[in-house]
């Protein structure tokens, strides 16, 4: 079953000039994607390639500028606000800098039951439930009254963790969780994340730069390179040949990886967004064709898409 689906979503944003209005920035131009219950989707791409946004897409925080965003199946953006209002809990999100995202006035106690309170749980039924997600995420009952500044960075992870799923939410938006983490707490929180994904049945879309904990910890995962998705395929299928040649690239760069050929040049901006593949002006196999049409995103196993005339 999809619990959410993106579909044909567009985002642009205009820039701020001095004395006016500045040209308008396309981040994301006719994006589809779709989550499975109990299914992790990993989301990989270089920094400005629009994975935030889409993040921001998949949790309902902004509308899109074109296409539909689908939750259980309803078109959200077309509901009334209040049953719109009552789907909200149950998409939740989990941050990069968990100092930055906790409230530093707030006790831990106060910062995990927030969400119940808000929605009219009484306090004993706050109080035990919160308890009993702090044990599960392995925060001692002593750090109730602690303040976020008082925790470690992995604990402050885990406050962050045990706040988003109290609400028992179907999906998970994590924006690179452990980046902001030493390795060893890394694979702890990264663990974590899989024993919870078990218990709770939650959906996650996990978002980072690391592709190989993206391998590690996703069951399907989704490509992005200048605010379009170029190829979505099962985690399995990324040790396989005939991948999209941005794929190889962000392949090739992982530590120990042997480059199978260089590709030159950086990501073009936003505001220059290249005619045909937006890829072609760094690809090594591009050819004509590819700087006059856009090739489709198009199957080329049972849940293997590329987008690439190469392909």
């Amino acid at each position: 079953m999809t619990v959410l689906e993106l579909r044909e979503v567009s985002k642009s944003y205009r820039l701020r000039g001095f004395l006016r209005q500045g040209p308008e920035l396309q981040v994301l131009a006719g994006v589809s994607l779709s989550l499975r219950r109990h299914e992790i989707l990993g989301l990989v791409g270089e920094s400005g390639c629009g994975k935030s946004t889409l993040a921001r897409l998949a949790l309902a925080l902004e509308k899109p500028d074109q296409g539909e965003f689908l939750f259980l199946g309803q078109p959200y953006w077309r509901l009334p606000r209040r049953e719109r209002r009552n789907l909200r809990p149950r998409l939740q999100a989990v941050f990069q800098d968990p100092a930055a995202s906790l409230n530093p006035r707030m006790r831990i106690g106060d910062l995990i039951s927030e969400p119940l309170r808000l929605q009219g749980v009484s306090r004993e039924e706050t109080r035990d439930r919160t308890l009993k997600m702090m044990e599960m995420v392995g925060l001692p009952e002593e750090a109730l009254s602690r303040f976020p500044h008082q925790l470690s960075g992995g604990q402050r992870q885990r406050v962050a963790l045990a706040r988003a799923l109290i609400t028992h939410p179907e999906v998970v938006v994590l924006d690179e969780p452990t980046s902001a983490l030493d390795v060893s707490v890394q694979a702890q929180i990264l663990n974590l994340l899989l024993d919870l994904q078990h218990r709770f049945g939650v959906s996650y879309i996990f978002i980072s730069h690391d592709l190989p904990v993206v391998l590690y910890l996703a069951h399907r995962v989704a490509v992005m390179y200048l605010g379009e998705i170029v190829e979505m395929a099962p985690a399995a299928d990324l040790e396989k040949p005939g991948l999209h040649p941005y794929t190889e690239l962000l392949l090739a760069s992982i530590p120990g990886e042997r480059k199978k050929r260089p590709v030159a040049g950086e990501p073009p901006s936003l505001l220059r967004r290249p005619y045909g593949c937006v890829f072609h002006p760094r690809c090594p196999e591009a050819r004509p064709l590819c700087q006059r049409e856009k090739p489709p995103l198009r199957r080329v196993s049972r849940e293997h898409f590329i987008a690439c005339h190469r392909r």
